[in-house]
């Protein structure tokens, strides 16, 4: 089992095209860690925004009466990817890992499978 500092470390070295990667609470919007980023991009500016993106897609399920849990959100930049992915299990309830990605260098299905693996050894 990986703790949040050694998770996001394995997902910036492992990841192809990882920039940034980023624990968050979307129920405060506070990133539990952060490792990446830049001067030019705040990643815990970004973790708590996405905490919106999060927000506003459990709501639509709820309202649209989707059952099922969402496993990842995707949004893709000119220049970036950013993938959203929701912890699953009782010490994941209302985490998220955040990754960010250079277009470029990334593949998304590699990318994806991943994050899932370190979603799986992740202890919080």
């Amino acid at each position: 089992m990986a703790n949040t500092e050694t998770a996001l470390k394995e997902a910036l070295s492992s990841i192809e095209g990882a920039t940034g990667a980023a624990l968050v609470d979307y129920n405060s919007g506070m990133a539990l860690g952060t490792i990446g980023g830049s001067k030019n991009f705040d990643l815990t500016v970004a973790a708590a925004g996405n905490t919106d993106v999060v927000r506003a897609k459990l709501r639509a399920m709820e309202h649209l009466g989707l059952k099922g849990e969402i496993e990842d959100i995707l949004i893709t930049l000119t220049s970036q990817y950013h993938l959203i992915r929701l912890l699953t299990g009782r010490s994941g309830n209302g985490l998220f890992l955040y990754l960010v990605l250079d277009a470029k260098q990334a593949n998304l299905a590699m990318a994806r499978h991943q994050l899932r693996k370190i979603e799986a050894e992740l202890e919080v």
